[in-house]
């Protein structure tokens, strides 16, 4: 089930995040995440953030800012069993459009935005990490 966050969930939410960067950008150094986790966690709780729950509990979650996705993160355990595919249709029919920005070397996160629809609009770089990354967006689509 996809619902809204509760402060409740903050704990869970922040662990998710945390995790997530880490095991997913180990080309960044660990220390970058770790030193923003306090600040991120601040941040999570007045964001715009749905949760995917089930019998065991949060187990991902799709953050938003306005109509940029910040993230959708999935516990490590429970990645490419469609969770996050999931969060983001949900997104996806609640936004005519969505845009995000995803670390080119993050091969997998590229290849999951592009199949769903998702194209490159610029590449760059993160003035934050020195890493390349590029600006995905989304319209849905005229029916």
């Amino acid at each position: 089930m996809i619902r809204k966050f509760q402060k409740t969930d903050i704990d869970r939410v922040a662990d998710i995040w945390l995790n997530g960067n880490l095991e997913a950008h180990s080309f960044i150094p660990a220390g970058y995440w770790k030193d923003n986790f306090d600040m991120v966690k601040k941040m999570l709780e007045s964001a715009e953030i749905y949760v995917y729950e089930d019998e065991k509990g949060i187990q991902g979650f799709a953050g938003l800012n306005g109509c940029h996705i910040e993230g959708i993160f999935v516990e490590g355990k429970e990645r490419s069993k469609g969770i996050g595919r999931q969060l983001l249709e949900f997104v996806k029919n609640i936004k005519e459009q969505l845009s995000l920005n995803v670390y080119m070397k993050n091969e997998k996160a590229m290849k999951f935005y592009l199949r769903e629809g998702f194209i490159i609009q610029e590449k760059g770089v993160d003035p934050d990490t020195g890493e390349q990354d590029c600006r995905m967006i989304w319209k849905q689509q005229e029916k």
